[in-house]
């Protein structure tokens, strides 16, 4: 035998033995480790006045305790009056005064306490209070507290209370280690600017966010209600941003695909298929975006805005750029703005202007820069009108500065007045009188009976005159102050006697209902969305019906 293989063969020895030796050593501490973690997982016993030993109905081997008790397992510590400890189980069923401290940050007492240590799992009933440092505190009847998931559960009712906010509902979940807690059924919140009821909603006891997850009511301390789908509110600074809600106050409702509420500067604002209603004066404004000042009463719809007003039988569509809706206790200071590129139609009444205001409580629509108005044929314009509706239909018009009417006749002849204020009344909606005062102009033309050929031009000058109308059409004239009048024939015609100074006929100006019904189909084509659930009726004024959202599966 040659000395190499004996080296060999020692060198190989002597590996084995290293290998054994090193997995030897594995066991040892692994079973060391295993030994351990059993040793963790075990309840046991701190305190206690008096040990009572025995076996239970069904053959299990207990201990009971009495007086001082203490357990504890890992850095949980189970305080109480009296309990039984299954060691094989590893089970303790405590009783009276029970309190549960885990580490620096959770308390819990109650009346009766199960403890699974296994699954390091309680279940504490009776007058539950669960605290956690610089959080929250729990009430409830039943608690299940699971240590491993950090999830405190209750269910047949419980209440949570911190510094700002009570949310009570019938059953919950808070994650201790992320503070956020969840509320189902009959959830209903409280704090010292509103009260909420919900269905579903989350709140975090660390940033004080308000998570809405299904359809909640709010009503505040004013009495205004918020209906919102979800979104979320941060009670500290009193904020929501929101997909799809309502704002109630006692003077309107404003609804949109997105809300952001600013309660401390009572801003509230609405982005998407924005609709405002004025309850009292049953008016409807529609648009793209809209914002509300409660503090200053100015609710402002901007984008496509369009509104309609109920009138009789009839229906007033207002379109601009942006319409202001200004509530007020004094009735007269309530109105509603419109700015840039205002039409109305009416059946009765068409017009344009650059700006209009409506002052509601007497019923009177002014326009400003350069208006035209539209009414049985007639076209009128002055630097400013204001108009005054009684029982749904124009009642009297008020022409100020370069006032000018224009009538088209049969035979396509212009019949004109001009003046510097005019006063046009009506009668059912037809022009029946017309006041000319100061500077007044006139140009009507003479028909035969049938209305078919021209007998000549009436061309008069007057400080004042009165125009009598019958079916929205020139019947006779009365001239005050100095009248100058001459009849031409129609063959001394000639085209510029036809047209006083500043004529100007804006008949493809004037708005048309099928504008107005392709405004109102376009608002709906955009509006897509589940309404918001509500279903009640607000001083006569019914909303849409509405059809409830899918809520969540419960837990």
């Amino acid at each position: 035998m040659s000395v190499t293989f004996l080296v060999s063969f020692a060198i190989a020895i002597i590996d084995m033995i290293k290998l054994i030796i090193k997995y030897s050593l594995l066991l040892c501490f692994s079973f060391v480790i295993t030994t351990q973690s059993l040793a963790q997982k075990k309840v046991k016993l701190q305190n206690a006045d008096r040990l009572v030993g025995g076996i239970d109905a069904s053959g299990k081997r207990f201990d009971r305790f009495v007086g001082n008790v203490v357990f504890k397992q890992n850095e949980t510590i189970i305080y109480c009056d009296s309990a039984i400890l299954f060691k094989k189980e590893n089970l303790v069923k405590a009783f009276g005064h029970v309190k549960i401290i885990e580490g620096d940050s959770v308390t819990i007492t109650a009346k009766r306490l199960v403890y699974k240590g296994d699954d390091k799992k309680a279940e504490l009933r009776e007058n539950v209070v669960f605290t956690k440092l610089n959080g929250a505190t729990l009430y409830t009847d039943f608690l299940d507290y699971d240590r491993l998931r950090q999830q405190a559960k209750y269910f047949n009712g419980g209440k949570l209370v911190d510094s700002i906010n009570t949310l009570t509902s019938n059953k919950g979940y808070y994650q201790v280690n992320t503070n956020m807690a969840s509320f189902k059924k009959k959830v209903v919140g409280k704090n010292p600017d509103y009260t909420l009821k919900s269905d579903t909603l989350q709140y975090s006891t660390k940033t004080k966010v308000v998570y809405f997850r299904d359809h909640t009511q709010l009503i505040d301390v004013e009495g205004n209600e918020f209906f919102y789908e979800e979104g979320e509110y941060n009670t500290n600074i009193r904020k929501s941003n929101l997909a799809q809600g309502e704002v109630e106050t006692d003077s309107y409702i404003l609804t949109g695909d997105q809300l952001l509420l600013d309660d401390l500067k009572k801003l509230y604002q609405a982005k998407g298929n924005v609709e405002l209603v004025s309850k009292e004066q049953e008016i409807i404004i529609t648009g793209d975006n809209s914002s509300y000042q409660k503090t200053k009463g100015i609710a402002k719809v901007y984008g496509h805005a369009l509104m309609k007003k109920i009138m009789d039988l009839d229906t007033l569509f207002l379109t601009a750029d942006t319409l202001m809706a200004i509530e007020s206790k004094d009735p007269a200071k309530k109105r509603i703005l419109a700015y840039n590129n205002v039409r109305i139609y009416k059946s009765d009444l068409q017009g344009r202007a650059d700006s209009l205001a409506y002052v509601t409580a007497d019923s009177i629509l002014f326009f400003y820069r350069d208006p035209v108005l539209w009414s049985g044929g007639n076209q009128m314009t002055a630097d400013s009108i204001n108009m005054t509706i009684s029982n749904g239909t124009i009642d009297k018009l008020n022409m100020n500065q370069n006032s000018f009417v224009v009538s088209l006749d049969s035979i396509d002849n212009y019949n004109q007045i001009k003046g510097r204020k005019m006063v046009a009344r009506f009668n059912k909606g037809r022009i029946n009188k017309v006041n000319v005062d100061g500077n007044g102009e006139s140009l009507f033309f003479a028909l035969n009976d049938e209305e078919t050929d021209l007998v000549g031009m009436n061309k008069i000058f007057c400080s004042s005159m009165i125009i009598n109308f019958i079916l929205n059409k020139p019947d006779n004239i009365s001239f005050y102050v100095k009248p100058d009048a001459s009849f031409i024939p129609p063959h001394e015609l000639k085209d510029p006697e036809t047209r006083l100074k500043g004529f100007n006929w804006r008949l493809t100006e004037k708005p048309t209902r099928a504008e107005m019904k392709l405004l109102e189909i376009e608002k709906k084509e955009q509006d897509k969305r589940p309404p918001v659930e509500k279903g009640r009726t607000t001083k006569g004024l019914t909303t849409k019906p509405k059809k409830l959202l899918t809520k969540p599966e419960s837990n």
